[in-house]
């Protein structure tokens, strides 16, 4: 059994074609994550997920022949990884960047009052909002002066001075 290296090793597909799909499927990703699963994100941010979810796509294509070969996966793999750089970087360089690419706190209690329009944005039923507030050592609402979703999808809430 013989080894095509050319078919291998060399491109099969325009290396500006490459960089062009990666490059829109990693911004429309970007925006349908950004806007719309903010939530069930977790712990890690948005660009991380996209990032980890592309690059394994990307790889998997390129391992499994479905590029005609592995500089194909490179290129992809290479412009998806520069995406998330440029963006980490440029968040971090510009901070009205950074309020553009990553969603701002969302409040969820404040005063001891639950903000039931910022829980019916977020999907959130005051039911999880209380499961959280546990989790955080908080029992009661009125010991809460406010608690906010944070842009990775966290809860974060701050007690009231005196409470326990």
């Amino acid at each position: 059994m013989d080894i095509d290296w050319p078919a291998v090793l060399g491109l099969s597909i325009s290396p500006l074609e490459l960089f062009v799909r990666g490059s829109a499927i990693y911004w429309f990703l970007f925006v349908a994550f950004r806007f719309v699963i903010r939530r069930d994100i977790g712990a890690i941010g948005i660009a991380d997920v996209l990032l980890l979810v592309l690059v394994a796509d990307a790889a998997q294509n390129a391992m499994a022949g479905e590029y005609r070969s592995v500089p194909d996966g490179f290129i992809l793999i290479s412009t998806i990884l520069g995406w998330n750089l440029a963006l980490d970087y440029a968040a971090f360089r510009f901070p009205a960047l950074r309020r553009l690419i990553e969603p701002r706190p969302v409040p969820l209690i404040r005063n001891g009052r639950l903000m039931h329009r910022n829980l019916r944005r977020e999907f959130l039923t005051a039911d999880e909002l209380y499961a959280k507030l546990r989790e955080k050592g908080t029992a009661n609402i009125d010991d809460v002066d406010a608690a906010y979703m944070e842009s990775d999808g966290e809860i974060s809430v701050v007690k009231r001075k005196g409470a326990a």
